[in-house]
């Protein structure tokens, strides 16, 4: 038990759950919302409530692009030569890149149905919405 009265046991495993599970479930949405609503879904059968915060969690993050998208980013963008901008702290998702950061665009050749950029830094590509610049992907 921790301070909060939860089950630290249960909470591990409805975490787990809800991201094997829910992860490659949600991704298959083709807005955030759609991907939140699909991963809180799985992630309550699978996990029950605490399942059901994880997986729309994780459903947001990736439910912008199908797994087919990602892919197709992804073997775009590792093939770009861009020069790469450092900065410090973790730049992850959900962090905003400053404007000095260079948003490059996906070609309509890769076949995305998205307004995503692509950005280099600290020599780790990032897919960043362009209306907010925050992050919404890295790419591994």
């Amino acid at each position: 038990m921790s301070i909060f009265n939860l089950d630290t046991a249960l909470l591990r495993k409805s975490t787990m759950a809800a991201l094997v599970v829910g992860l490659p479930l949600a991704g298959c949405g083709s807005s955030v919302t759609t991907g939140a609503a699909a991963g809180a879904a799985t992630g309550a059968v699978i996990a029950g409530p605490v399942g059901a915060a994880v997986g729309g969690v994780t459903g947001a993050t990736v439910g912008a692009l199908t797994p087919d998208e990602t892919v197709r980013v992804r073997e775009y963008v590792v093939t770009q030569q861009r020069p790469s901008v450092r900065l410090t702290g973790d730049v992850d998702v959900g962090y905003r890149l400053p404007t000095r950061v260079a948003l490059y665009p996906v070609p309509p050749s890769v076949g995305v149905r998205t307004d995503y950029r692509y950005a280099v830094v600290n020599n780790r590509r990032l897919i960043v919405d362009p209306s907010t610049r925050e992050v919404v992907y890295v790419i591994q």
